[in-house]
């Protein structure tokens, strides 16, 4: 097991993956008028890129324009004081080609959020970076 030097455990890629082909929910930050902004979303993988379904009207749809964006997913138990987080920078871009929204249509996402959501984005993660931390007794 690899240590950072915080003590918690580094995640290798294979695993960071892993996590985020089980998780649901995560949260993306992108830049807002000038300003970092973090919003959570609904999301799904295809072939390794982060996949959010959005209205072509939301403050992300306007953000996230060939733009870097970072999106992290977590896990915590807070009683036995352990979790994990998983975060994935890289580039942003919206799916235009109507072949390729019609594939994501297929995929297992749906928004919490009501109103409609026609728009995809896809981020291909360049950087893919974890920790977890044990409860004190597991160390």
């Amino acid at each position: 097991m690899k240590l950072d030097q915080s003590g918690l455990e580094i995640l290798d890629e294979d695993e960071c993956r892993a996590l985020l082909a089980r998780a649901e929910i995560g949260r993306i930050v992108f830049t807002h008028q000038a300003l970092p902004a973090i919003q959570p979303v609904n999301f799904a993988l295809s072939g390794g890129d982060i996949v959010i379904r959005t209205s072509r009207r939301a403050r992300l749809a306007a953000a996230a324009a060939d733009t870097v964006v970072a999106f992290e997913i977590d896990e915590f138990d807070v009683r036995a004081r352990a979790g994990w987080s998983v975060v994935a920078v890289g580039r942003a871009r919206h799916v235009t080609d109507p072949a390729e929204a019609a594939a994501l249509e297929a995929l297992p996402l749906q928004s919490w959020a009501p109103g409609e959501r026609e728009h995809f984005i896809r981020i291909r993660p360049e950087l893919l970076t974890g920790r977890r931390l044990g409860a004190p007794a597991d160390r």
